[in-house]
Formats: structure tokens, sequence, C-alpha cells
């Protein structure tokens, strides 16, 4: 047994020790895009809901409340209107 043999043998290791480490390290990636991708879509579901939320409240709470408050400046700019022919007179 020469020197060339035992480094043939060193080099035949070191390559299967690194197949079994980069085999080994897809696994733990696959297995961590599996569970970042069950995250991922749970917080989409989520947003979808709260943007759905917040479009509902939109529609049905700032909608009516902008009316509101359009008919008090109108009514109050009426009044002062009134008042400021009342007070020339």
């Amino acid at each position: 047994m020469s020197i060339e043999w035992f480094r043939d043998l060193v080099v035949c290791i070191s390559g299967l020790v690194l197949m079994g480490v980069l085999i080994f390290v897809a696994i733990i990636a696959y297995s961590v895009y599996r569970r970042v991708k069950y995250i991922l879509d749970s917080m989409k579901a989520t947003s979808l809901a709260i943007q759905d939320m917040i479009s509902y409240a939109r529609d049905e709470v700032a909608g009516p409340l902008a009316q509101v408050a359009v008919l008090v400046k109108g009514i109050r700019q009426g009044i002062d209107s009134i008042s400021a022919l009342v007070k020339r007179k």
C-alpha cells in the first residue's frame, strides 16, 4: 500500500461524507421550507380576512359617518348664514 492508495481512500471517504452532509442539509432545508410555507399561507389567509373586515368597516361605518358629518356641516353653515342675515337687520 503506497501513499497514493491512502490519498485515493481519503478522497473517496471525503466525497461520501460530503455527499451525506449535502443530502442531510437538503432534507433540513426542505423541512424548513414546508414549515415556512405553511406559516406564510396562514399569514396570507389572515391578512385577507383583515382586509375584508377593513373593507366592510369602511363601507358600513365610515361611509354613513361621513354622510352624517357632511349633513352636520351643512346644517351648521345654514344656521351661520341665517344668523348672519338676522344680525344685519
